[in-house]
This record gives structure tokens, sequence and C-alpha cells, in this order.
């Protein structure tokens, strides 16, 4: 299964990936993104997210 992946040492916490995935990430209590855990992730959203990241700090990873 191909999970979505937040390198926080690259991230700049501009939201981008909450605003157009906010049934996929979201800021966590510690302020930074984090995924949220589910069965099956929207590759199109996904997909969206990683491709308007600044910081390609968003990727795919196989689990």
């Amino acid at each position: 299964m191909r999970v979505p992946y937040v390198d926080i040492g690259l991230c700049t916490m501009c939201m981008g990936c909450v605003e157009l995935a906010p049934d996929v990430f979201h800021a966590n209590d510690m302020g930074q993104i984090a995924v949220l855990p589910m069965d099956r992730y929207p590759e199109a959203a996904v997909d969206e997210a990683i491709k308007y990241c600044p910081e390609d700090a968003i990727m795919w990873e196989e689990t």
C-alpha cells in the first residue's frame, strides 16, 4: 500500500497540503503536518499536494 509521507525537516508549514487534502493532512499538536490514518489514500488529492508543495516535502512511501 502507498502511504503519503511528509518530511518535517523540509516542511515550512505553508498548510497548502491541508487546504488541498484536509481528509489526508492536518497540523498536529506538535505544530507539524501529519498524515491521518486511512485504509486507502485518495491518490489524486495526494498527488496534487505533492505537486504544489513548495519544498517537495511530501512523497509516497510503500508500506
